[in-house]
């Protein structure tokens, strides 16, 4: 038996669940005098959700039917579900998650900041989907010089591409920068309705010759973590660096670079 099969009986129970919790007042109905159940019926959610009585209580029973994805949003709007029960609903019906829309803008939660301060002399700084710094740590800003730049301007790929400072740090720039381009990619590609994400790959296009060039390759898929070289005191040192997920729905995550402890000896 399949995973969406045997998830078809808690399906039902979620449903008549999320059903029976609402009042017809909480979603503009009238009330009326003779309801032997609580909360909405069956044939209110159907008209409300846009399709067939039968089909909703196939839907409500378990039944092995096909449901789309703009059909769940419809009823977890129906059914006024949260982020997470419309997740839910998802899984039990598709056994897979939405997809969820890219969004660039996010605040860094104080705990975080804490954090990244306790990981020195470990660099650390937390990116959103569109890659602006939101915040770092001393060591990071003695490494990347981050506070040097007005937060408008700290996206680690205008940097990347843009600062002279930043290409001096990486040690045989083109091949980290196309690299990191290559990253990049797989989160446009999630933030690609985002009119900030949108304007960023315009404005390098125009800053950078380079960045113009390769952004037309379509290169995807390099990972997130690995070994990279940095100057430093003009000296060429290995770092070790890895990209931490801190709050998956929001696209938030930290970046944090180590120095390769030398193992030789």
């Amino acid at each position: 038996m399949s995973r969406l099969h045997r998830a078809r009986p808690e399906l039902s129970s979620f449903l008549r669940a999320c059903r029976e919790r609402l009042s017809p007042a909480d979603v503009g109905l009238p009330a009326g005098s003779r309801r032997r159940t609580p909360g909405l019926r069956r044939e209110e959610v159907a008209a409300l959700a846009g399709v067939g009585l039968s089909w909703y209580t196939w839907l409500e029973q378990g039944r092995d039917i096909g449901v789309s994805a703009a059909f769940l949003d419809n009823l977890a709007r129906v059914l006024r579900l949260d982020a997470a029960e419309r997740r839910h609903l998802y899984l039990l019906a598709h056994a897979r998650p939405p997809a969820e829309p890219g969004r660039t803008f996010c605040q860094v939660p104080p705990l975080v900041g804490r954090l990244m301060d306790d990981l020195a002399p470990h660099a650390a700084h937390v990116l959103n989907l569109r890659w602006d710094v939101l915040a770092f740590n001393a060591p990071a800003d003695a490494l990347f010089g981050f506070g040097a730049h007005p937060p408008e301007r700290r996206n680690l790929l205008w940097l990347l591409f843009v600062d002279e400072g930043m290409r001096e740090r990486l040690v045989d720039w083109e091949t980290q920068a196309r690299r990191m381009l290559s990253s990049y990619r797989r989160d446009h590609a999630r933030a690609a309705q985002d009119a900030d994400a949108q304007a960023l790959v315009e404005s390098l296009r125009r800053a950078s010759p380079e960045f113009a060039a390769w952004w037309g390759h379509h290169d995807a898929g390099a990972p997130c973590s690995g070994e990279r070289l940095l100057r430093v005191d003009g000296v060429p040192l290995p770092f070790e660096h890895t990209m931490l997920t801190i709050d998956e729905e929001r696209h938030l995550r930290m970046v944090v670079h180590a120095r390769r402890q030398d193992t030789t000896g």
